[in-house]
């Protein structure tokens, strides 16, 4: 008997889907046929790829009518904010048109009788293994360029959005990419950790948790695959004295408690100046209150429930340790009715006297909970800022921007933002320092990290 994966919606606490895992030998069936595609693929004319790329993309906009839902119970985003075509679609039409550049050779000329040349060649095999918080952004961001630099895919999705996989897969054979070059599969972790040590796979990419990051690097060990991590954050804002408070408040509520606060780079703590300390944290009360809690599937809901309940708990027990620490919670729980103790249903919460000695400061919360906190300067602001064992993204809220290029020179982080938060650009590298990981997706330099260079020095004249 193999085992069964099975997706329980946080909707209704059903089993939504269910599939089996392969077993040992369906997996290296599918490495094998990934490797005998993959040859062909690189052959294949870059524009070539690309255009089969984006034929999958259009696939995706043809389906969106029926993934929307599938979100909802999925992993529980309110139908009213339509998936993540979007971003999709930016994040792939961006790669096809920097695709050609970003791969050609780079030819040095200063040496005449040679002929010299940098290539990118693609590694073979690429690994996506992706998360449920959001399915199909988060998997493109690797699979796309991965496809238009000459590897194949073997995608691997969280049990919480199997359906995403499925969809991928539905969406590039449509396309007509040749077989075997981007497969889904479905795999326990254990079976999972034996694919990666294996040796069968060249590079993996993987957004998650940190304890999921070190296994996916225990389990790589010895092979040398390369790999590329998005692991945990806890991105701060810092609101200054001269901050445009009614735009600020507005884009931080929204950075809070979108996707009821499961982002990547979601805003999970705020430092604001105390000139604009009272002001914002009562615009920001004001706002979370207006919230919807309920079914993701009601237009009407603004907040849907978290993942699972076991997220929710999560988020409760931070909270509840701050109370007991001194904080101080603005949102009355009981006034959102859906608002219940064992279950993903959660209002989201605003809380001040807050300090660095509370966990909802200091460890990543992934759900609708923020802490605000008063400064007195930069030099404050950014002490805190970078007091945290994370580093992805970091925002600034001022109208100087000389001096949030230098406030964020300094600021520990893989992104800085100005006057915006909770944000991919395709242009700009997707990275982090410390234990939210390393390598580097989007832009040219995502391209680089899903291929190798090699060297062509030729004597011409001899």
């Amino acid at each position: 008997m193999s085992d069964v994966i099975k997706l329980v919606s946080p909707v209704d606490g059903s089993v939504y889907a269910e599939r089996p895992a392969l077993d040992e030998a369906a997996v290296e069936k599918i490495v094998s046929a990934a490797r005998s595609a993959q040859a062909g693929w690189a052959a294949t004319p870059i524009a070539e790829r690309v255009a089969l790329c984006m034929k999958a993309l259009e696939a995706l906009k043809a389906m969106n009518d029926d993934v929307v839902p599938e979100l909802a119970w999925q992993m529980g985003r309110p139908v009213r904010y339509g998936g993540e075509l979007g971003g999709t679609v930016e994040r792939t039409e961006y790669c096809a048109s920097i695709a050609a550049d970003a791969l050609a050779d780079i030819e040095r000329t200063d040496k005449p009788g040679f002929k010299r040349y940098l290539r990118r060649v693609p590694l073979g095999i690429v690994m996506v293994i992706a998360p449920w918080n959001y399915p199909f952004m988060t998997a493109i961001n690797t699979i796309m360029p991965a496809l238009m630099a000459g590897n194949a895919v073997v995608l691997k999705h969280a049990a919480q959005t199997l359906l995403v996989g499925e969809r991928l897969a539905q969406a590039f054979e449509t396309a007509g990419l040749p077989k075997g070059v981007f497969q889904n599969i479905v795999l326990t972790h254990s079976g999972t950790e034996k694919l990666l040590g294996s040796g069968l796979i060249d590079h993996v990419n993987f957004t998650g948790s940190v304890a999921g990051g070190r296994a996916i690097e225990k389990a790589l060990a010895g092979t040398f695959a390369t790999l590329g991590l998005e692991l945990g954050g806890k991105d701060p804002a810092y609101v200054r004295a001269d901050a445009d408070l009614d735009y600020a408040i507005g884009n931080l509520v929204d950075g809070a408690f979108y996707n009821a606060g499961q982002c990547c780079c979601g805003i999970e703590r705020v430092y604001v100046h105390e000139s604009q300390f009272d002001r914002f944290v009562d615009g920001f009360v004001d706002l979370t209150k207006q919230y919807q809690l309920g079914n993701p599937l009601d237009e009407a809901t603004t907040l849907g429930p978290m993942a699972q309940a076991r997220f929710a708990a999560w988020v409760r027990e931070q909270t509840d340790e701050a109370l007991r620490k001194g904080a101080k919670a603005h949102i009355d729980m009981s006034a959102f009715s859906e608002n219940k103790d064992g279950t993903p249903y959660l209002a989201p919460q605003v809380l001040t006297d807050v300090n660095h000695q509370m966990s909802v400061m200091r460890e990543e919360s992934f759900g609708p909970v923020v802490g605000i906190m008063k400064v007195k300067d930069d030099e404050e602001a950014l002490q805190f800022m970078n007091d945290s064992p994370y580093g992805l993204t970091a925002s600034i809220w001022t109208e100087d921007v000389e001096a949030a290029a230098q406030i964020g020179d300094r600021i520990e982080t893989g992104t800085v933002f100005m006057n915006r938060c909770d944000y991919l650009d395709p242009a700009l590298v997707w990275t982090g320092v410390k234990e939210t990981g390393k390598g580097a997706a989007l832009s040219e330099i995502g391209f680089h990290n899903l291929t190798r260079p090699k060297s062509f020095h030729f004597r011409v004249d001899h």
